[in-house]
């Protein structure tokens, strides 16, 4: 099964994205999601299936929920585990920091 995607960021907060199916646009994404996310800034078009790797959100459960809800929003991943990822990208490149 494969879904034509688009990917919008927000401009009011970093890392959050909204896919929503590209036939149906932004025409069942609550009104009060939208005031929450700003005005929606096209990142990219996709084709997803469910085993397509994305970055941080599992394929199959953004297809499910744009086909149960018309969206699949992303939140911005917190704090901590953006600082225990850069922490480890940094790792993986200095071998003088502790594992």
């Amino acid at each position: 099964m494969k879904n034509l995607c688009e990917v919008y960021k927000s401009p009011k907060e970093e890392g959050m994205y909204l896919f929503v199916d590209r036939s149906e646009g932004m025409a069942r994404v609550p009104e009060a999601l939208l005031a929450r996310f700003g005005i929606p800034a096209l990142v990219t078009t996709i084709t997803l299936t469910p085993e397509r790797k994305l970055a941080r959100a599992d394929a199959g459960k953004v297809i499910e929920s744009i086909r149960d809800n018309g969206f699949y929003l992303q939140m911005p991943p917190a704090r901590e585990q953006l600082m225990d990822e850069s922490m480890a990208t940094l790792g993986d490149k200095n071998q003088k920091l502790p594992r």
